[in-house]
């Protein structure tokens, strides 16, 4: 999964060190909408040092089951 606009705008604000946790709390504080919140959560809990650490991470994270298009 790529980050949406708004998610990368959120990441290359936020400050860092930071774990799972301290991302989700600021999402919902900077109000980014649920799918942006969705993909943080499929995130391992982990701390991370840099920006491109959880574009990576978001990248390999794997999408929801019902998200899914049979082919």
């Amino acid at each position: 999964m790529s980050p949406s606009p708004a998610l990368r705008r959120f990441l290359a604000e936020m400050e860092f060190p930071a774990t799972k946790d301290d991302l989700l709390r600021e999402a919902v504080r900077d109000g980014l909408d649920s799918a942006d919140i969705a993909a943080l959560e499929r995130l391992r809990d982990h701390s991370f040092s840099a920006r491109w650490q959880i574009v990576g991470a978001l990248r390999l994270a794997r999408p929801p089951a019902d998200a899914l298009v049979a082919a």
